[in-house]
């Protein structure tokens, strides 16, 4: 794919996607936030396609692996595996992070390569953590299905602003953090 300067542009993509989507993800744009010259795409890149699908690889591959380690047990139960993911995700906000997830997910609205891309992403998430959820004694069906909760939660709970301070915000999480983690078994 790339070699370790082709990752900077890859970041650079990230910054730059972020903030005003796929279509700011241009040569021009980059180069000069990273304060280069055009010249220096091209010998990591053919072309700008070849950067967006060096992103879609980075992205897909990162948030992959980043679910592959949440969810790996490690000594610790399914339950407490399941409130670590709850409070990594709701505690603390990586703006740029969900602002990446957000417009790569509007990029697959009209790109099949961005679609396959967050298809799979979605797919070991809720593969992941529906493993989790097996563990903690739910049949296979019900386990899907609060897994998909899950993933409904900890990406809604990030676009909404209910209208809260932080502590009373933080109280309604963790309340509907409970419910996710209720014993059905």
């Amino acid at each position: 794919m790339t070699d370790g300067k082709g990752d900077t542009w890859i970041e650079a993509g990230f910054k730059e996607i972020a903030r005003s989507g796929v279509e700011g993800v241009r040569v021009e744009v980059l180069a000069k936030n990273l304060g280069v010259t055009k010249g220096g795409f091209y010998r990591r890149f053919r072309d700008r396609a070849a950067l967006l699908d060096g992103m879609l690889q980075a992205w897909s591959a990162g948030r992959i692996a980043a679910i592959e380690k949440q969810t790996s047990l490690d000594g610790a139960s399914a339950r407490e595996r399941l409130k670590a993911l709850i409070a990594l995700y709701s505690e603390r906000m990586n703006t740029e992070g969900m602002a990446v997830e957000l417009a790569i997910r509007q990029w697959a609205r009209s790109d099949e390569a961005a679609a396959a891309a967050v298809a799979s992403v979605d797919a070991a998430r809720l593969r992941n953590v529906g493993h989790l959820y097996r563990a903690t004694g739910l049949a296979p069906d019900e386990a899907d299905a609060q897994a998909f909760l899950f993933y409904c939660f900890i990406f809604g709970q990030s676009l909404l602003f209910p209208d809260r301070g932080p502590r009373k915000r933080a109280q309604l999480i963790a309340r509907s953090a409970e419910k996710l983690l209720e014993d059905e078994a």
